[in-house]
């Protein structure tokens, strides 16, 4: 940006005198430089980021990038080179909407947000003439895991079906509003007629379900693992059940991209070695999350552990953007977007431009994890059951084991189990668990506790 003009001393009387035409350029041009008292200074240039600290699998773009203080080493090293100071600009958001509503206004360079607030910042861009493009992805889960419906604990409400009637709390725009509305017409529910949808803020909805003025609430990451962590709330419907891939993304405004593309690239780099560090560091990663944000660590490490729900990855792998694609029909029925040219917003360059390294595998399927109390690093296990043997007796911090059937990991004391034979398996919700005893004779539901001992 321009900084403050230089201050002109006294002009003398010039014969002939120039035209006024002629002195403005010359006056204009001095805007360039910040604070000179002689000769030419630095120029000062800020960029502005919003990010949703509370929405942690946007954490490689957001909150663990900002305390890595990657970007601004980026930025220095730049700053050498072109004799710039760089200074960068932290701005927190609860949702997406608010951070394209700055980007619009021209006061947002770079965000990071949802795969339905993206489209909307697609759409809003274009509209308002402020064009914004995708260049990045944070994290991913290619089956749609990373939004939840959950219900209030004792709620009678224990699977999509008993929402008829019932008043739902969700984002309206966001990734799971997107699933809630998937979800119900799957189930033969329409979400215009059978549900009272709150349109509420994800915080304003916890407070909601814990009064018992909403009956269930559908939000995103973070919140339905950390209410049911805090036992405020029970899974009733697993996002991953749709099979559709949902992601976050980085979106910048195109003429900042036009304007500053080494800047972005520096961003870029200074993500993918935030992503670095958080695959090679998952325990310190969701720990500084957790202390920068409030969350407890074994919520984070829930979203973005070694195998979390979330698979943090920069690329704009084709299933994301197919989806992408998928969801602009879901925002047109509920006159949120027109038509979004997905093809045009999405632009691949500034990350293939900025970053050489080798691309990350695609994600692989999740396998129980327990977290012992005072420990760095966590155990591993090939399946649930060893996991169980390993819990009884350990003094937990958390142990996660993914769904049988979907994959989405969750807190093993939360998850639904089923023992079936010999065989001890997990679930997010009661509906998937009763599904599976439905169809295999002998299986029956178990508590947590007996399937610890069953297991041992």
């Amino acid at each position: 940006m321009n900084s403050p003009r230089r201050a002109l001393r006294p002009l003398r009387p010039l014969r002939p005198l120039l035209p006024l035409a002629l002195l403005l350029p010359l006056t204009a041009a001095c805007g360039t430089s910040a604070g000179a008292t002689g000769g030419t200074a630095p120029k000062t240039v800020t960029v502005t980021v919003g990010y949703q600290s509370k929405t942690i699998n946007t954490v490689t773009a957001g909150t663990l990038l900002r305390s890595l203080g990657y970007f601004e080493e980026e930025l220095r090293a730049r700053g050498k080179k072109d004799g710039t100071t760089y200074k960068v600009e932290w701005q927190d958001y609860a949702t997406g909407a608010p951070i394209t509503a700055q980007m619009t206004a021209g006061k947002v360079d770079i965000g990071s947000m949802g795969d339905f607030p993206l489209l909307l910042n697609a759409a809003r861009g274009k509209e308002l003439k402020q064009p914004t493009r995708l260049v990045a992805v944070t994290g991913y889960n290619l089956r749609g895991g990373l939004n939840t419906v959950v219900a209030a604990p004792g709620s009678a409400v224990r699977s999509l079906a008993d929402l008829r009637g019932k008043r739902v709390s969700t984002s309206v725009g966001s990734a799971a509003d997107g699933t809630l509305v998937r979800a119900l017409q799957r189930a033969g529910i329409d979400p215009a007629k059978d549900i009272q949808k709150l349109n509420q803020q994800p915080s304003v909805g916890a407070s909601a379900l814990a009064a018992g003025s909403a009956d269930a609430l559908s939000q995103f990451v973070a919140w339905p693992g950390q209410l049911a962590f805090e036992g405020r709330a029970v899974a009733v419907y697993d996002g991953a059940e749709l099979n559709l891939p949902t992601f976050h993304g980085v979106t910048v405004r195109e003429k900042f991209a036009k304007e500053r593309a080494g800047v972005l690239d520096d961003f870029l780099k200074a993500q993918r070695r935030a992503t670095d560090h958080l695959r090679e560091h998952p325990v310190a990663a969701a720990e500084s999350v957790a202390k920068d944000t409030g969350l407890p660590p074994e919520v984070v490490y829930l979203y973005n552990g070694a195998n979390g729900i979330a698979t943090f990855d920069p690329e704009l792998r084709p299933e994301l953007i197919a989806a992408l694609k998928e969801d602009v029909p879901v925002l047109r029925s509920a006159a949120l977007v027109g038509d979004v040219d997905v093809d045009a917003f999405v632009d691949p360059a500034p990350l293939k431009r900025a970053v050489q390294a080798p691309a990350y595998p695609t994600a692989s399927a999740a396998k129980p994890e327990l977290w012992v109390k005072g420990q760095k690093t966590t155990l591993t296990f090939e399946t649930p059951k060893e996991l169980l043997k390993a819990a009884r007796g350990a003094d937990v911090r958390a142990a996660y084991v993914p769904d049988a059937v979907t994959g989405t990991l969750w807190f093993a004391d939360k998850a639904v189990w089923v023992a079936d034979g010999t065989e001890l398996r997990a679930f997010v919700t009661p509906a998937g668990a009763q599904r599976y005893v439905d169809g295999r004779a002998g299986a029956r539901i178990v508590r947590y506790a007996e399937a610890v001992e069953l297991a041992s």
